[in-house]
């Protein structure tokens, strides 16, 4: 689906670089067909040393090189960067933005096109295990969501979904979940110091039993509640532990994270919006 198509990375951060970094492992394209841009011409150096791709720091060069646009800026730049790059995109480019919180109809109204994905990654991305899921306009065709999805395919697995809320609610479950996820991790670790294990030994349990436990439940694709039972047994020591937990509304603390985390997601998009039309 990328053959003979180019590639303009407007912001080359560290989720910029990890879809470098896999869409070139996967052999989707060469690399003299991607042309990346920064302020750092430090960090653009690296790039040009790892990957042997093109670079610059001029914003609306690289976007001019590129007939898909795939926007990995910090949100706060996009007030900025918008206006620069507009001239350079032509009216069919297939556009990607990665921006947290900025809304499709912002990157429409900023660049003057219609054809616009918009993907929430998440932070595994960097090695290959991400989780992105990303909403199309209409006026993105089949070979343009087919160019899309191997792009994003870059950064492990994906969803497409039909509604651009989704995207929010994604921001909450599996943008901002590998932080539940390591706190997590750090608590069971703490836990372990605290009883008599090394951090060291401690740290090694809790990823291994971690890792596994995903693993059991992709191989065998049983519930998690039906995985659980099989290791309470009555009256013994995961029975109690798990009732300590329902006693500390373990599953309300991360139900109520997960809604205000949201929340803000959508406050955030919103406030976002408004500045853009000032």
């Amino acid at each position: 689906m990328l053959t003979n198509a180019t590639l303009s990375f407007i912001g080359s951060g560290v989720m910029g670089e990890a879809m470098i970094r896999g869409i070139l492992a996967q052999r989707l394209i060469e690399p003299e067909a991607i042309t990346a841009s920064d302020p750092l011409s430090d960090r653009l150096q690296a790039l040009r040393g790892r990957y042997d791709i093109r670079t610059t720091t001029d914003n609306l060069a690289a976007a001019r090189a590129g007939a898909i646009t795939i926007l990995s800026v910090k949100p706060q730049t996009l007030p900025k960067i918008l206006p620069e790059i507009r001239p350079g995109i032509g009216a069919d480019n297939l556009v990607i933005s990665i921006v947290a919180g900025a809304p499709i109809g912002r990157i429409q109204r900023g660049l003057g096109v219609e054809k616009i994905v918009r993907a929430m990654p998440n932070t595994p991305g960097q090695i290959g295990h991400g989780m992105t899921v990303w909403t199309a306009t209409h006026a993105v065709d089949d070979v343009g969501q087919r160019q899309a999805q191997a792009i994003l395919g870059a950064l492990g697995k994906e969803i497409l979904v039909d509604d651009e809320g989704y995207l929010d609610m994604a921001t909450a479950l599996s943008g901002t979940g590998p932080a539940y996820v390591f706190l997590f991790m750090e608590a069971l670790i703490d836990a372990g110091v605290h009883m008599g294990f090394s951090r060291r030994v401690a740290q090694e349990l809790v990823y291994q039993t971690i890792e596994g436990s995903v693993a059991i439940a992709r191989a065998t694709g049983a519930h998690p509640t039906e995985l659980r039972n099989q290791v309470t047994s009555p009256g013994g020591t995961t029975a109690e532990a798990l009732y300590q937990l329902e006693k500390g509304s373990f599953r309300t603390v991360i139900s109520k994270a997960i809604w205000a985390a949201y929340q803000r997601s959508r406050m955030l998009g919103e406030m976002g919006d408004k500045a853009g039309d000032k």
